[in-house]
């Protein structure tokens, strides 16, 4: 038997991984279903928060604004979202590559075939890179931190129930 095929081959989970596997899927089939409609949805108004941020910057009302909100709201988040506008149609198409890709990982992991591991990886790693790449390092302050840090503990959480189930079968 080749390597491909015996990673391709689903394996029998032990009892104790088998919920935790299937608790990541659900989650992963959840988030990845919302990451394909805040795709589409950013995409949509990625010109409507553009302007927005220009208004309010340019009219001057956010001096009144409490200091979080400042914080929120100055020229890099404007510059972000020029960022965003231009490059609206990637961002649209890796979020949706990179959310489809993780579903179908997370799917086959659900029958125990584990080369729905590497379309997960690739699929979570796909678009912190995109966003990196095109948007810039401006679209990982804030509350975007929360979601690199769901990512990682996803991505550590993966990678420990799929090795130790493949370590088992050995």
């Amino acid at each position: 038997m080749t390597l491909e095929e015996k990673f391709d081959m689903p394996i029998e989970a032990p009892n104790k991984y088998r919920g935790l596997l299937n608790a990541l899927t659900i989650l992963s089939i959840i988030g990845n279903s919302l990451g394909i409609i805040s795709s589409i949805v950013t995409f949509f108004r990625a010109k409507t928060n553009y302007e927005s941020i220009r208004t309010a910057l340019e009219g001057g009302g956010i001096d009144n604004a409490p200091a979080f909100v400042k914080a929120m709201i100055n020229k890099e988040s404007l510059v972000m979202a020029e960022k965003m506008l231009d490059n609206r149609i990637p961002l649209l198409i890796v979020g949706i590559v990179s959310a489809s890709l993780c579903l179908y990982g997370a799917v086959e992991m659900r029958k125990l075939r584990f080369q729905g591991y590497s379309y997960w990886m690739i699929g979570t790693l796909l678009n912190p890179i995109a966003m990196l790449l095109f948007v810039g390092v401006g679209a990982f302050v804030g509350y975007a931190w929360i979601g690199l840090f769901f990512t990682i503990l996803f991505i550590v959480l993966y990678t420990v129930v799929v090795r130790d189930i493949t370590n088992q079968k050995n």
